[in-house]
């Protein structure tokens, strides 16, 4: 009895050695490997890639911001560094910036624009024409991303940009991290 008994511990744990390591346990809803996850390609608003505000003194404002806020800055403004939460090993930009009231603002009234990171952008430009949106102008493509301007229904400029991030990294400016 003493040998079945051995015996049964020792196939017991030969089975069990034997199995692969697959973890059947529930996993997070967001929870994929990197090769079954499915590539999303629906157009639409994926983060915020800058934020620009109508300053009277803007030199001295960018000024006040780096003293009192230790925002480091760029003849531009300021750049905010985040890594990209599908894929953690990209980076993404924000641009944060001060300027004169300008044309750029146009045709809005507000002091500020909102830039939105996109994905599919000619698509989401089809989409919004289709839906009514004010589109303002065409896309217009440079090394750093694909960008158009709209209105919101509250008459809020706001610009949608497909980046190219690797572009913006290979440019080294300094980054608020």
């Amino acid at each position: 009895m003493r040998k079945f008994i051995l015996s049964f511990c020792f196939l017991g744990f030969f089975i069990w050695s034997c199995q692969d390591n697959m973890d059947n346990s529930p996993k997070p809803e967001n929870a994929h490997s990197a090769t079954t996850q499915a590539i999303d390609t629906t157009p639409r608003v994926t983060g915020i890639g800058g934020i620009f505000l109508m300053a009277d003194s803007p030199d001295s404002t960018t000024s006040w911001y780096a003293e009192n806020l230790g925002i480091a800055m760029d003849q531009y403004g300021a750049v905010f560094e985040t890594r990209n939460a599908r894929d953690s090993t990209q980076k993404n930009y924000l641009r944060w910036s001060l300027s004169n009231p300008n044309d750029y603002f146009e045709p809005s009234n507000k002091g500020f624009v909102i830039n939105y990171r996109v994905q599919h952008i000619e698509a989401l430009v089809e989409k919004l024409e289709r839906n009514g949106a004010v589109v303002l102008d065409s896309i217009v493509e440079y090394p750093y991303g694909k960008f158009v301007h709209i209105l919101d229904p509250e008459n809020n400029k706001i610009e949608l940009w497909e980046p190219v991030d690797s572009v913006l990294s290979a440019l080294g400016s300094p980054t608020n991290k």
